[in-house]
């Protein structure tokens, strides 16, 4: 396949353009958009394809109920209004299914079962790299997204993963943003003032 730069159209839609949104339109977020959200994230690289990302989307009020106690006060209102908060957490036991995902390698397993510490921050790391794959997939599909952190990763653990195998990374907001709610667009570092050459 020949790559080709993608156009200033789908960089601004996936960069340039794109904001962190507070405020929502009164939209469905469709089950079949969730999962072809997933599917297209799922693509993105993690370390021995070890994949220890795990998603919950919260769609209803319920179950976004559930998680408001968790809510730093200043976010509360924007999951209530959001049509689906997806809480993107890390298998700790991510490893299990490296015989399935890293067949090439049979001792894949046990370096990480037998390494809690390097299990710990594999497991972080790409579990956070997939929640900015989803961000990206979503506002390729259209979306806009409001990804949080002001919450509480033990109580939401213990609300929704409470035999604590996976652990709470990030919050984010799925929806079509509403623009009314926007603050000006906040600055960027320069490449002088975050690159080193070497």
């Amino acid at each position: 396949m020949m790559k080709r730069p993608l156009d200033d159209q789908a960089l601004d839609q996936l960069f340039r353009a794109a904001r962190t949104y507070p405020t929502w339109q009164d939209r469905q977020v469709t089950d079949q958009q969730l999962q072809a959200l997933y599917e297209l994230s799922k693509w993105g690289p993690t370390s021995m394809n070890c994949l220890p990302g795990r998603f919950v989307f919260l769609r209803t009020p319920e179950a976004k109920a559930r998680l408001e106690p968790a809510l730093m006060e200043g976010n509360v209102p924007k999951v209530r209004e959001a049509p689906v908060t997806l809480i993107v957490a890390q298998d700790t036991r991510f490893y299990d299914h490296l015989p399935e995902l890293w067949p090439h390698s049979p001792d894949a397993r046990d370096l990480f079962a037998s390494n809690p510490e390097l299990a710990e921050t594999t497991a972080f790391r790409n579990a956070t790299l997939q929640g900015a794959y989803l961000i990206l997939s979503a506002r390729a599909l259209g979306l806009d997204v409001g990804p949080m952190s002001g919450f509480d990763n033990a109580r939401v653990d213990a609300e929704f993963f409470p035999d604590g195998r996976f652990r709470s990374n990030l919050l984010a907001n799925i929806g079509y943003g509403e623009g009314s709610g926007l603050h000006p667009r906040g600055p960027r570092l320069a490449f002088e003032d975050a690159v080193t050459l070497l």
